[in-house]
């Protein structure tokens, strides 16, 4: 896993044709907006989230967020565990995004 600020964050993923981005939030939270082609899945949904994830492609890129940055970061931690390779957690979560929001 690697924290990376908004501004390594959205560059990184600017350029990177392998990426997913993937919210971690409650619905209630991705209801309010969620950036752009963003893949949902609820980290709160326990052995349903860890489930949804493994079915992900593991040779993908994922850019992890949530409000803050803390869920995100577990989610990556999770994710590591399971096998993937490349997680990148948003410091700050979408509270400090100044991208688009849907």
């Amino acid at each position: 896993m690697a924290d990376l600020t908004q501004e390594e964050w959205a560059k990184q993923l600017s350029a990177d044709t392998n990426a997913v981005v993937l919210d971690v939030r409650t619905q209630d939270e991705v209801d309010e907006g969620i950036i752009p082609n963003a893949v949902h899945i609820d980290i709160y949904g326990g052995q349903e989230f860890i489930s949804k994830v493994e079915e992900l492609d593991k040779a993908k890129n994922y850019y992890v967020y949530c409000r803050s940055g803390n869920r995100s970061g577990q989610a990556c931690a999770i994710m590591n565990q399971l096998g993937f390779d490349n997680a990148y957690n948003l410091v700050g979560g979408i509270t400090e995004w100044e991208g688009d929001i849907v």
